[in-house]
């Protein structure tokens, strides 16, 4: 997977988050919209700065960093669901979104991995 497309994906999900962290304040939930606006918009900005890296491991760890983030994510939108601060739906659209986007990471961590071999 080209990065370029990762960044693009991973700032749509980012939209999709700040959009979600808008209807969770809204409803005055605090604890958890910080929590995962925080991890859902770093795999972004991680991504974005693997771009620029100083090397095959200052990129790898970028994207490990975001895969981290990821699975972070995932564990607050699965919260958020059980806790009825969203619906199904939302749940499953959301948490389709950042599965994806850890496929993709992990992929691209392997590719780059065995690339500095």
């Amino acid at each position: 997977m080209k990065v370029n497309k990762l960044a693009e994906l991973s700032l749509d999900f980012s939209v999709d988050i700040i959009n979600l962290v808008k209807y969770l304040k809204s409803n005055h939930e605090s604890i958890i919209s910080n929590q995962i606006g925080r991890s859902g918009t770093s795999i972004g900005a991680n991504i974005h700065e693997a771009q620029y890296a100083q090397g095959k491991k200052d990129f790898v760890s970028k994207l490990e960093i975001a895969l981290k983030e990821a699975s972070e994510t995932g564990y607050w939108l699965e919260l958020l669901y059980r806790t009825n601060y969203i619906d199904e739906q939302q749940y499953k659209t959301l948490s389709s979104k950042c599965a994806s986007l850890r496929v993709m990471l992990i992929a691209s961590c392997r590719t780059a991995k065995e690339n500095t071999k």
